[in-house]
């Protein structure tokens, strides 16, 4: 594999069900080399992209007192709403953006918004830009049916029947979404560290300004945008279940495009209750926290994704965690 580029691999016979082979054997090897590939063919619709990124500039174009509105401090346990420039820490630095937060739409009646789990609850929009919550619900529903399938194809490259992700991990799944915006200028700060992300997949939309890096055995790389494509990549849980055979990687973002870039991350993670097992082949794996930008061992670490996911989030948020 080339690996000054990712590869791109078409999704569309795993969402279909006409067979899905092909597909899986790429992503197999994507997730083995490199841990970042691009998806076509995953049914985002664009008109649904297109009426996300408008509606995400509006919000972001609005006072700082509009936007601050929906606070995350508003948000509760449920850790939704918005974020300004520097509210975020990589490694416990300010990042050089502002964000969104949502997730799962959960009413008060929700089995787990009345157990109280941090991370559950209802999101928080804003007044003053109304066509942003239905464009982040369609988003939000079409990325979770793009995932469903492309995890297939994961499943199917382990030598998994297709379904067992969704039959053990994620049929309740933990769905996080965010809406980063990156400023333009002081091209020397890094708009978000070095990091892998926790759960098991994340698809990403980004606008065209590019500025996404991806960490591979060869060095650092350009992730930049494909049109019509998603950035898809590992989490830390699917490094951990395959024993470190596929890897989550370390990747960052510095907008060095003189313009205002946005990007639309969304996790598609365990359920939270779910226990995190390695597969039973994958079972031995070593310690390679020496290799880790975190210098933590994912595989030395048991118990529930919940438990993994709020002790990273709290060194994001610290503020927030106290109340949690």
């Amino acid at each position: 594999m080339n690996q000054t580029q990712l590869p791109i691999i078409d999704v569309s016979p795993l969402r279909s069900g006409t067979g899905g082979a092909e597909a899986a054997a790429e992503i197999g090897r994507a997730c083995r080399d490199l841990g970042f590939f691009y998806a076509s063919g995953h049914g985002i619709s664009a008109d649904t992209l297109a009426a996300l990124d408008a509606a995400s500039r509006r919000f972001f174009a609005l006072p700082e007192a509009r936007k601050m509105e929906i606070a995350m401090a508003r948000g509760g346990r449920a850790w939704r709403g918005y974020f300004p420039v520097g509210g975020e820490l990589t490694s416990g630095a300010p990042d050089r953006k502002q964000g969104l937060y949502f997730g799962e739409e959960l009413g008060a009646d929700d089995v787990r918004v009345q157990a109280g789990l941090p991370l559950h609850g209802a999101n928080l929009f804003p007044e003053h830009v109304p066509e942003l919550k239905p464009a982040v619900l369609r988003f939000m529903d079409e990325a979770a049916q793009a995932a469903h399938a492309i995890m297939e194809g994961v499943a199917l490259s382990l030598g998994l029947d297709a379904q067992y992700f969704r039959r053990t991990y994620t049929a309740q799944p933990t769905l996080l979404f965010r809406v980063f915006e990156y400023p333009a200028g002081d091209d020397a700060s890094w708009g978000v560290g070095e990091h892998t992300d926790y759960g098991l997949l994340t698809l990403l939309a980004q606008d065209e300004h590019g500025g996404l890096q991806v960490r591979t055995p060869q060095g650092w790389i350009e992730a930049p945008p494909v049109p019509g494509a998603l950035v898809c990549n590992i989490g830390d849980m699917l490094d951990r279940l395959t024993g470190g055979l596929y890897k989550s990687t370390p990747h960052r973002v510095r907008n060095v495009s003189g313009k205002s870039r946005l990007s639309f991350p969304f996790f598609f993670d365990p359920g939270w209750d779910s226990e995190i097992v390695p597969l039973p082949e994958h079972a031995h794996a070593g310690d390679d926290s020496s290799e880790r930008w975190d210098r933590a061992n994912v595989h030395a670490w048991s118990g529930t994704y919940g438990d993994y996911l709020l002790s990273k989030v709290s060194k994001v948020f610290p503020d927030l965690a106290r109340d949690v």
